[in-house]
């Protein structure tokens, strides 16, 4: 009589053979560094949910050459009652808009599907949007970047992402994507500059509420990475 087979140990998974990494191999040099990058924007994106409140009254300019749409609007107004500044504020505020695009172009040209996989994460709302936006990018190419570039459009990160898996070339991507945002911050500057005067008593008044909404802010901000972290935990569980 032979003797059954011994069953094979089970091996460790490796660190990186995880779901809610976007890669499905071991990554590279390209892979980490394009990892890193995404991770320093999405730090930078935390941080401006609580400092855009206190720059909007503080330095409205700062805030619109870092790419803010209400900050742009805001140096309009200005703008209408005296500030001169607006055409460099303006030049900055094209590029400040686009400062990440182009790692969502690399990510899409690395990891593909599997990039919008992770984004999408178990959330029934983010998975219908970024499936809207990557249908929308796949039909539409270049112009629905040009389209994301409106504002609250959602999926923009996704749509860009998808052109760059699409093969769509950097500089091509970088040319539209430059040309969109100059468009829309000069509506943006045009929209604040006919509200004028009243906008900016509207945000000198906001400034005496400041500290308070800049709290609750932060506040949220804290509650809401530490819900990620938890739904990160449960869905690796």
């Amino acid at each position: 009589m032979s003797e059954s087979p011994t069953p094979e140990p089970a091996t460790e998974p490796e660190w990186w053979d995880d779901p809610s990494l976007p890669w499905r191999h071991k990554p590279t040099k390209a892979d980490l560094a394009c990892f890193s990058w995404l991770g320093v924007a999405g730090v930078y994106g935390l941080v401006m949910l609580w400092l855009r409140w206190t720059l909007i009254t503080l330095s409205p300019a700062v805030l619109a050459s870092l790419g803010s749409w209400s900050g742009m609007v805001m140096v309009g107004a200005q703008t209408a009652v005296g500030n001169q500044w607006w055409p460099l504020i303006l030049f900055l505020g094209t590029f400040g808009l686009i400062k990440f695009d182009w790692i969502y172009w690399w990510a899409g040209r690395l990891w593909g599907p599997n990039l919008i996989e992770v984004w999408s994460g178990r959330s029934e709302r983010a998975r219908r949007i970024n499936a809207w936006a990557e249908r929308f990018a796949r039909k539409y190419d270049l112009a629905a970047l040009v389209v994301s570039m409106i504002p609250f459009v959602p999926g923009r990160g996704v749509v860009v992402a998808v052109l760059g898996e699409a093969g769509t070339s950097l500089r091509k991507f970088l040319t539209v994507s430059i040309l969109s945002s100059a468009v829309v911050n000069a509506g943006l500057l045009w929209i604040g500059f006919q509200i004028g005067e009243p906008a900016v008593d509207a945000v000198k008044q906001y400034g005496n509420y400041l500290l308070w909404i800049s709290g609750a802010v932060l506040v949220g901000t804290i509650v809401m990475v530490y819900r990620q972290q938890q739904q990160s935990r449960k869905a690796a569980g």
